[in-house]
């Protein structure tokens, strides 16, 4: 289980030039399951993310979490995090959950992610997505699970 968590200022998904979700400060993370991943993986990803503490505080330090910002999390499922590039150039995806599967989990981590006062907004699973954001340093974590 990979994920992207992208500080922002803002960001919003559309499908079909639709708005799906959109938050202002805060998190955009793309969040990918791998085949064999388990629902408590979710719930420690979920965690790790809540308790990040990459905001800054009024000395500049990165020492605030998102609850403490009054931030908000835009979620979306991206499965082309499992690619694999190691063999040519064109990715393969067969390290990537099934899609019953990796939505079960999106899902899952999305609800761990509530559980934790939390509540994100969220793409569309499996959906052709435009992702528009503003992004904030920029302050890039990559975390695996």
């Amino acid at each position: 289980m990979k994920a992207v968590i992208q500080r922002v200022l803002r960001a919003e998904v559309s499908v079909s030039g639709k708005s799906v979700g959109k938050i202002a400060r805060g998190y955009l993370v793309l969040f990918g399951a791998a085949d064999g991943d388990t629902p408590d993986k979710c719930s420690a990803l979920a965690k790790k993310i809540a308790a990040l503490r990459i905001f800054p505080d009024e000395n500049g330090k990165t020492n605030l979490s998102l609850s403490q910002v009054g931030g908000e999390i835009l979620a979306v499922s991206q499965f082309t995090l499992l690619a694999d590039c190691s063999h040519g150039n064109r990715p393969s995806f067969i390290n990537a959950a099934k899609p019953e599967l990796a939505n079960a989990l999106y899902e899952r981590f999305c609800d761990d992610l509530a559980g934790l006062g939390h509540i994100p907004q969220k793409g569309v699973f499996g959906a052709d997505m435009k992702i528009d954001m503003l992004c904030d340093g920029p302050f890039t974590i990559a975390l695996e699970a």
